[in-house]
């Protein structure tokens, strides 16, 4: 499977075409918009919060209520776009008008794409990087990390995620019954973490920083069940599956960091206190003692569960903005304010969640290959029995 997404962060609209999912489905538009509207709750977001409340139209791809195995296309409307049509419209513009409405940016801020993407696009006007680059294009990856849940979902994989740290605040108990205790428990917390007095201290810490005009980034985890043993390969680099899992992690704007399991403790431990014995049973088959690696080893899942976490730093743009250097002038001034977020770590950790959907739905529909959801499912199964036969 695949998908591509297009769309700035003022523009009309954002879209994703998704290629490669079974027919036979079922796919709601209500199952896309509970997640966009987990993306856009946490403690800490700005206002572009309360303007855009978002919602997908499937415009392609599905028919009463059902995936087509065709492509389905996603467009969720800017409400902002209103306030926007001059400045990020498509038709040409003269210069006057240019000078009065392009609002144009030669001041590059730090942490950002804006020089970087300026200078490899050769863009005079950093707003023609700033738009797409921004966290706003996540809205389309989590809406097509919705539609790999609906298919991991069918095939019994069960996806969840939480809040670590943020700041220097870290989540001491991150114990949880089940899925939908985890589910649910999340949901109910203003910054997405189990343990509810960290809750309260990450909620302190994330308005500490936005009172001194600073911003705190954190740890979230994203937690799978459900996976069968083999899944991803150990044959070639590029089709290792926690290659994969890293790669769609640090894709995410702001993240800087990816581990699996106890992750970079492996470290500061021997051996014997990193990998995860083999046991089996009857009823289970083979299954691991610990699940230190998260439920990964040689490039393959080991059908524990999956434990992947990822580093977001602090948002750049801050209220009281760092020095930068204006790209005309070449003049030194303060870095200026594009967002309000003082902390997005709780939206981080549903686009992590809905990336790491996405890796796996692709991983088994390229291991397993059908083009209906019957026959997938009847090809997991006969895996699954395979496994506890081996």
């Amino acid at each position: 499977m695949r998908y591509l997404t297009a769309g700035e962060s003022h523009g009309p609209k954002l879209t994703t075409i998704i290629e490669g999912m079974p027919a036979g489905v079922p796919l709601l538009a209500e199952d896309i918009n509970k997640d966009l509207a987990r993306r856009q709750k946490g403690h800490g977001r700005g206002r572009r919060m309360q303007i855009e409340t978002d919602t997908a139209e499937i415009t392609s791809g599905i028919r009463h209520g059902k995936t087509l195995g065709s492509p389905i296309a996603l467009v969720v409307e800017n409400n902002d776009w209103k306030h926007w049509t001059k400045i990020m419209g498509i038709e040409p513009i003269t210069d006057e008008e240019a000078e009065n409405i392009a609002r144009t940016i030669t001041r590059p801020r730090p942490g950002h794409a804006d020089l970087n993407g300026g200078m490899k696009y050769g863009h005079r006007d950093l707003r023609n990087v700033l738009e797409r680059s921004s966290a706003r294009e996540t809205t389309v990856r989590v809406a097509a990390g919705a539609v790999a849940k609906t298919l991991l979902s069918q095939l019994g994989i069960e996806i969840g995620s939480h809040v670590v740290k943020i700041g220097g605040v870290e989540a001491k108990d991150c114990s949880y019954e089940s899925m939908k205790q985890l589910q649910e428990k999340t949901e109910a917390s203003p910054v997405r973490c189990l343990d509810e007095q960290a809750s309260i201290e990450m909620m302190k810490a994330i308005d500490d920083a936005k009172a001194n005009g600073d911003s705190i980034g954190g740890i979230v985890e994203v937690v799978v069940e459900g996976m069968p043993a083999g899944v991803g390969s150990y044959v070639h680099y590029d089709r290792k599956l926690d290659s994969k899992l890293a790669a769609a992690i640090l894709s995410i704007n702001a993240f800087k960091g990816v581990e699996f399991g106890i992750g970079f403790e492996a470290a500061d431990r021997f051996g014997s206190e990193v990998h995860d014995e083999i046991a089996w049973s009857e009823e289970r088959g083979y299954y691991r003692l610990t699940n230190r690696l998260g439920g990964l080893e040689g490039g393959m899942t080991t059908g524990m569960p999956l434990v992947v976490r990822g580093v977001m730093k602090p948002i750049p743009t801050l209220y009281k903005p760092l020095k930068s250097v204006d790209i005309n002038t070449k003049e030194e001034f303060n870095a200026s304010i594009e967002r309000s977020d003082s902390c997005a770590v709780p939206a981080a950790a549903v686009v992590a969640e809905s990336a790491v959907a996405w890796e796996l739905a692709s991983a088994i529909v390229d291991q397993f290959p059908s083009d209906t959801l019957k026959g997938l499912k009847e090809y997991l199964e006969l895996y699954r029995q395979q496994l506890k036969e081996f």
